[in-house]
């Protein structure tokens, strides 16, 4: 077995750990509702069971993630996913979770161009081309501080989210009888809720890994469950806010913001600004994981890169949101169970 790094004499708490992983999962197609709708929200009630489902696996796989790598001492999630995945899978799983990266990338791109054109009248491209252009700037310019506006923009997020869904719950008597499987990206509720955890884990697992080295195994365990916790009631509170006021919102690229406009429209505009926030995040870490996956961060191939793909970025966000979600996610979340399958025989 590889030798252990030594670890830090000062480890990160449980609490911390549990914030990190929501950080890593929550994203723009997550806090716009549409991620949600594509999986949960077109079953209807049975949606919740497929949330429940996702919510318990989130928090055992993403624990096994990241005790195997503070077991290895594997800093790089290369190193976990070759350990969890063997010669014949690693290479695979590697490819997977690399496509998927600039697969996430596109649909923030996307996302920003359905926001200004449903929020602000604005043309399209000019959302595509802002996003692009600032996730390029950024990844050329240095990711010092990324981390901290991840901690600053999610706590804002979910407060956002569970405030637009209590209030939308709790005004009325909403049916929440609605459902319409036909429209589903997936067959089944249960298929989808593991397609869920399986591309969403997939793309956390460049940000679990390096946990693995800085709590201690204890700390793991209780942060990978609280940021299970923390993602399922996040998510469901997403889910009885569309159910409550579907199907009236199901047709609208970003239905959340559609349901904050119900309570006022200085609601609606904080959460369109959440929502930039939170994609811009999602976008400059996807963007830098995919290009440094490609080309090393000290090659001088690094910035022509970086805007080759953020320009690409741009050229493919022009396939529309909704679209990307309902595609790119359920086909490389099917593609993750390989690595799924792997980590639990692990």
């Amino acid at each position: 077995m590889t030798a252990r790094i030594v670890k830090p004499e000062k480890y990160i708490s449980a609490f911390k750990v549990g914030a990190v992983y929501i950080g890593a999962v929550i994203g723009a197609g997550f806090a716009s509702g549409q991620e949600i709708l594509q999986f949960f929200g077109y079953f209807g009630l049975w949606g919740i069971a497929g949330l429940a489902l996702a919510t318990y696996l989130f928090g055992l796989l993403g624990m096994k993630v990241m005790l195997i790598a503070y077991r290895t001492g594997g800093s790089s999630y290369k190193q976990v996913v070759d350990a969890v995945g063997g010669r014949h899978f690693g290479p695979l799983i590697n490819f997977v979770i690399t496509f998927f990266l600039f697969g996430i990338l596109v649909a923030m791109v996307a996302g920003t161009g359905a926001v200004f054109e449903q929020e602000f009248g604005l043309p399209l491209y000019a959302g595509l081309a802002i996003m692009a252009g600032l996730s390029g700037i950024t990844v050329i310019s240095g990711l010092g501080r990324v981390i901290d506006a991840i901690s600053i923009v999610v706590p804002f997020l979910i407060a956002a989210v569970l405030g637009v869904g209590l209030c939308i719950i709790v005004s009325g008597h909403p049916d929440l009888t609605w459902s319409s499987p036909a429209s589903a990206a997936l067959p089944r509720w249960y298929i989808s809720g593991l397609a869920y955890v399986s591309y969403n884990l997939t793309l956390s697992v460049p940000i679990l890994v390096p946990m693995g080295t800085l709590a201690t195994p204890q700390s793991l365990k209780k942060g990978a469950f609280l940021g299970a916790l923390g993602l399922g009631i996040s998510a469901l509170a997403i889910l009885l806010t569309i159910l409550a006021a579907a199907p009236e919102i199901t047709g609208f690229e970003i239905p959340m913001l559609v349901s904050a406009g119900k309570i006022s429209p200085a609601i609606r505009l904080f959460y369109t600004f959440v929502l930039i926030a939170e994609i811009y995040t999602t976008a400059i870490s996807s963007l830098y994981g995919f290009v440094s996956r490609v080309v090393p961060g000290d090659s001088r191939w690094f910035k022509p890169f970086t805007i080759i793909v953020a320009t690409c970025s741009f050229l493919a966000g022009q396939l529309g949101f909704s679209q990307i979600v309902a595609t790119v996610y359920p086909v490389v979340g099917i593609a993750g169970f390989v690595f799924i399958a792997a980590l639990l025989w692990k």
